[in-house]
């Protein structure tokens, strides 16, 4: 009888842990497509600053270490592999592109430059789409390190290899953002 018991309990201790490593792959999963939906627009985001950097270098001329700094930020962004380096490297971009138009604010010729605002629209509407990916990528973050944290499922985790992934954050970026005055 004790046999049967220990036997059902064995079974559903390890049916349980079935169930918790399928959510703790699906949550896996959904972090990883919620970065993937970011990268996306990322790459949009690389491909449109060469033409904005351009744009602004025919109007301000002599601001060559602004224009290098947003072309090196660009380049260690695209270079990055893996999820941190990524966010680390795109936090750098931020500061230089907001860098870049703090300089666009002291030409008005290049302000009123059609293809500077279409350039300026697009990449606007790009950081929209970052940010909504961004706050779904951080709640899928957030499920999943849950999961990873939380008793019985940290023990599957930890048994299985499963580690915390990193929250996309832009709070550096607020706290050294250029001050604009008109």
């Amino acid at each position: 009888m004790w046999v049967w018991i220990i036997l059902g309990i064995v079974i559903v201790l390890f049916l349980g842990g079935i169930g918790i490593y399928n959510s703790l792959v699906q949550n896996r999963v959904r972090v990883r497509e919620a970065f993937s939906t970011i990268d996306v627009y990322l790459k949009k985001r690389y491909d449109l600053i060469p033409n904005l950097v351009e744009t602004v270098k025919g109007y301000a001329s002599h601001e060559k270490e602004t224009f290098e700094n947003v072309t090196k930020a660009r380049n260690v962004a695209l270079a990055a592999t893996d999820s941190a380096g990524k966010i680390e490297a795109n936090q750098q971009l931020s500061q230089s592109l907001l860098n870049l138009f703090a300089v666009a604010e002291n030409y008005p010729d290049l302000k009123a430059n059609v293809n500077f605002l279409d350039l300026q629209g697009n990449l606007s509407k790009l950081e929209e789409e970052i940010a909504f990916s961004r706050k779904y990528y951080n709640g899928t973050v957030r499920e999943f390190n849950t999961m990873v944290q939380q008793v019985p499922s940290n023990i599957v985790a930890m048994l299985t290899g499963f580690k915390e992934e990193p929250f996309f954050e832009t709070e550096e970026i607020s706290k050294n953002a250029p001050e604009v005055k008109f």
